[in-house]
Order: C-alpha cells, then structure tokens, then sequence
C-alpha cells in the first residue's frame, strides 16, 4: 500500500513515548482507512478520542464492514488483537 511510495503525514500530535501521531496519507488517500476497508488494521478505540468525529464514525464504520464480510484478519473466528499480544509475549 505504501512501500516505495511518497507519503505525506498530517500530524500535530505526539503519544506517550514521543512518536508522532497522525494520518497517513498516499496518492491522496488515508491509508490507515484503506487498512480498516482491508480488515488488516484494528480500530483501537482507546484514542478514539483524538480523532475527529468524522474519523471516528468512518474509521469504525471501515472496521464493522470489514468484520462483517470476514476480510483480513477478521476471516479467523476470533482475531487476537494486538495489545493481547504484546501481553502474552511478556
């Protein structure tokens, strides 16, 4: 989606460990939207908050219409999320 590509990041925010947060765009289009459509991005509801109330409802409307077509990651029946996985590996 993005590999060897130009990307442009709209950010003006940063997360608790310093990284830049923001949105993530390539030829134009948002790419972390073009993840949820995949069903290849969680929508991680706990910075649900920072985003624009616009986002919010397409982002999890991405999310439920991925999950209810079984795409990505939601073909297996039950997907482990990301931070679940990051606590088993310790």
């Amino acid at each position: 989606m993005v590999y060897l590509k130009e990307v442009s990041v709209d950010t003006d925010k940063k997360d608790r460990y310093g990284r830049a947060v923001g949105k993530v765009r390539v030829n134009g289009k948002d790419a972390t939207l073009m993840q949820k459509e995949r069903g290849f991005a969680w929508h991680y509801k706990a910075y649900e908050h920072d985003q624009s109330a616009v986002d919010r409802t397409v982002y999890a409307d991405a999310k439920n219409e991925a999950r209810a077509s079984r795409n990505g990651l939601w073909a297996d029946a039950k997907p482990l999320q990301p931070w679940a996985f990051r606590r088993q590996k310790k």
